[in-house]
């Protein structure tokens, strides 16, 4: 029984996944775990179907791998969809392993890691796989926020097999190999008559880089694994504890003389936050997410002190680092994770404000950028912001402002922060006084005296600074020192929101 169940759809299906450059169900799991720590749960289960013949075709454990191991000698539970049988399937009896295995997770408070390769909804079984399909998303939404859920995508995922992932805090594909759409190629060429391949319609850089549904591409199935493991030691393993701690021989106090200079002085030029990122994380090591989309921001895990953080930078070489409707998104979804697992957030700011355009005003920017404000606004973990040069209008007050509950809000000795840029705001201010003078030349001296007053008032952080926006002038030098003192101070932070079932966040 035992070999049985091990070969699962048989060496003939094995050699075949082989083939297409996938690993089997058990071989990721073994990948993934701990060597020795992988307990198998339900085994021996096999599918209830009668109809079509089906009672003549059972295959121990039905589809899908399920139990629980260690990684880096932390309980984490996990299903792995098994494409060599049924097409990796999913009947009633699958979705219960997964259920099973789902509700562990919860009662014991560890993480769950989906590896997806299934073709969908065992068709055979009718309405029984659909509510199995239910079962699982409703144990997906209740275990949101309390055990981290990594979806890794390692083949087929169709229908509604893609909402599960959906819902999880992470969503991982491997390029070339995976896909992810509700309907398919020859479906959408029937209704709408569109001809499109299953790499342009639901293919990981397709996931990646224009719809935002992925975090990761990765490009095979063990480059996956390795990325799952490395995520899972940012994350605790449930929203009650604090996420894992790695020594570090980073020195706290380091200065990183060069990004003195990196930031240039004109305020529309641009230059790579990545670099001020990697310059003062542990070790300069970063684990960006979501790399491929909405690049006008930039989310991320890294570690000060050993100890995880994630990390919002607005990206100036993008956009002018603009919020967007898509950066609005992506942002405010990684800082809601942050706050449920109990990871502090450290903001980089840039941003000269809202993109413009009737593009963004007809595709909801109101709304969207609402988001990434209720975001920062509703996090109660410790929250750092540093301004690395401008921060224009709404978007100020967005990015982790101190009115909206920052702790520590510090700024670089030549941020400005305004209601916009000087230009703008001297067309608005003086227009009288511009619109009296009829000589050209005396116009143009007049408003470049106008636009050094406005400079000399706001485009540096003094003004904030004697309102007690801004807590600290800092050299960029100094930034590494200045984000482990504040994360120290905040170690201890407690602080809740008013009592309520949940807020309303503008989706």
């Amino acid at each position: 029984m035992e070999a049985r169940a091990a070969l699962a759809g048989g060496q003939a299906r094995i050699d075949k996944q082989h083939e297409a450059g996938k690993l089997t169900a058990r071989e990721r799991i073994s990948a993934l775990l701990d060597d020795g720590s992988f307990i198998e749960l339900d085994k021996f289960v096999t599918h209830r179907c009668a109809e079509f013949g089906m009672q003549e075709q059972k295959i121990l454990g039905d589809g899908v791998v399920t139990g629980h191991g260690t990684v880096e000698g932390r309980t984490v539970c996990v299903f792995a969809q098994d494409f060599t049988v049924f097409g990796g399937s999913l009947s009633g009896a699958y979705a219960q392993k997964i259920c099973k295995v789902m509700d562990l997770a919860m009662k014991i408070g560890c993480p769950v890691v989906g590896l997806n390769d299934s073709g969908g909804a065992r068709i055979q079984e009718g309405v029984e796989s659909l509510a199995g399909y239910a079962d699982i998303f409703l144990r997906n939404v209740l275990s949101s926020g309390v055990v981290p859920q990594l979806s890794a995508i390692m083949g087929p995922c169709a229908g509604g097999a893609v909402y599960s992932p959906a819902i999880t805090d992470f969503i991982l594909m491997v390029d070339r190999t995976s896909y992810m759409f509700i309907t398919g190629p020859e479906v959408i060429k029937t209704v709408t008559h569109e001809e499109v391949t299953k790499e342009q319609l639901g293919g990981a850089m397709t996931h990646a880089a224009k719809s935002g549904v992925s975090h990761f591409t990765e490009t095979d199935e063990l480059a996956c694994i390795a990325r799952l493991r490395e995520l899972l030691a940012y994350m605790p393993s449930n929203n009650a504890e604090d996420p894992p701690v790695r020594a570090s021989e980073d020195p706290p106090d380091r200065a990183n003389e060069a990004l003195d200079t990196l930031v240039p002085l004109e305020s529309n030029k641009p230059y790579d936050i990545k670099k001020i990122i990697l310059g003062v994380t542990d070790d300069g090591l970063f684990t960006e997410v979501a790399k491929d989309y909405a690049k006008n921001i930039v989310v991320g895990f890294a570690r000060f002190e050993g100890r995880p953080v994630g990390i919002v930078a607005n990206q100036p070489t993008h956009l002018a680092g603009c919020l967007d409707i898509d950066a609005s998104t992506k942002a405010a979804r990684f800082v809601r994770f942050c706050d449920c697992f109990n990871i502090p957030l450290v903001t980089f700011v840039d941003v000269p404000g809202f993109l413009p355009g009737t593009t963004q005003e007809y595709g909801g920017i109101i709304k969207h950028g609402a988001k990434l404000l209720y975001a920062f606004a509703e996090a109660t973990v410790p929250k750092i912001t540093i301004i690395t040069r401008k921060a224009y209008g709404g978007a100020y007050d967005v990015m982790a402002s101190k009115h909206i509950r920052a702790d520590v809000n510090v700024s670089y000795p030549a941020a400005e922060i305004a209601v916009m840029g000087a230009d703008g705001a001297v067309n608005i201010i003086f227009r009288g006084e511009l619109d009296k003078i009829s000589d050209p030349v005396e116009r143009a001296a007049a408003k470049v005296r106008f636009t050094d007053d406005y400079k000399e008032r706001f485009a540096n952080p003094y003004k904030a600074a004697s309102l007690g926006y801004i807590d600290e002038i800092i050299r960029p030098r100094d930034t590494r020192w200045t984000i482990v003192r504040a994360l120290r101070t905040l170690k201890n932070k407690r602080q809740s929101n008013p009592v309520r079932k949940h807020g309303n966040i503008p989706l």
